[in-house]
């Protein structure tokens, strides 16, 4: 199950550089997570001030 970022997102950018397979990037108005690339691991969720990333339902 992939993590995915919610609209709670403020584009702060603590999470990309935690992910250790690269899946975060900056989006339009967000930051998104490449759901092929995202192992699961949580990392994001971890540093993340709004806790924005959830895991997909």
């Amino acid at each position: 199950m992939a993590y995915v970022i919610s609209d709670e997102c403020i584009s702060c950018g603590a999470c990309e550089p935690e992910c250790p397979v690269e899946a975060i990037s900056q989006g339009e108005d967000k930051y998104v997570i490449d759901e092929s690339k995202c192992i699961d691991c949580g990392a994001c969720a971890d540093v993340c001030p709004v806790d924005a990333p959830k895991k997909k339902e």
